[in-house]
């Protein structure tokens, strides 16, 4: 019983530390950029009634909102939540990780490190249980995902396709379209993702 309530406290004090990074820091970086609320809402197609209560640290903003918000700023999500390397060198402890995400079940997506904006390069760190799925409503053109199973069974859909990834195995996937992690297994699925996705304009290749 007392695990239990310790893992429920920890929860609930990860939540509002993100929370209130995520409302500071998006009040600076939009008055930084001179951008009103309705102005920001609509170059990042967010409500303004969402980024009202983002920045009174009321809101848990999903993680597709974070990356429209940080798009139409010039930033990253690695800025928002306080994780951005610096150069030459700057290590994230592990306390210092930002949960993004929280399955049902008790899945997670946790951001590790990142880059500054606008340019976003991610480390994240993502637990499904069996029957989670996390949808995506994609990227901006040419994203791209690198992703390493440690444990258990990936189903990655893409568009009308399932690519099934298991353990010990890696996948490259551009990720512009709407896609999703499933696990669909019986057993816990743990992955790494890195997620490079570029403001600057370049030339697409195939995978």
């Amino acid at each position: 019983m007392k695990k239990k309530v310790n893992i429920s406290t920890e929860t609930v004090v990860d939540v509002e530390r993100v929370s209130t990074t995520v409302s500071q820091n998006l009040k600076m970086f939009r008055r930084q950029s001179g951008l009103t609320l309705d102005e920001l809402s609509r170059k990042s197609g967010v409500s303004k009634g969402m980024l009202v209560e983002i920045e009174k640290g009321s809101a848990n903003p999903s993680i597709a909102t974070l990356c429209r918000a940080a798009t139409a700023l010039g930033v990253s999500v690695a800025d928002f939540v306080g994780v951005a390397a610096s150069v030459p060198v700057r290590i994230v402890p592990l306390e210092d990780a930002s949960i993004l995400w929280r399955g049902p079940k008790g899945g997670s997506a946790t951001l590790l490190v990142g880059t500054h904006g606008p340019d976003e390069i991610e480390l994240w760190r993502w637990t499904l249980f069996p029957g989670e799925i996390f949808e995506s409503p994609g990227h901006s053109p040419g994203t791209l995902e690198l992703l390493n199973v440690e444990t258990g069974e990936l189903t990655l859909k893409m568009a009308d396709s399932e690519h099934f990834v298991q353990a010990g195995s890696s996948v490259l996937a551009r990720t512009e379209e709407k896609h999703a992690y499933m696990n669909c297994g019986k057993n816990e699925l743990r992955f790494v993702m890195a997620v490079a996705e570029l403001q600057r304009p370049r030339v697409r290749t195939a995978l």
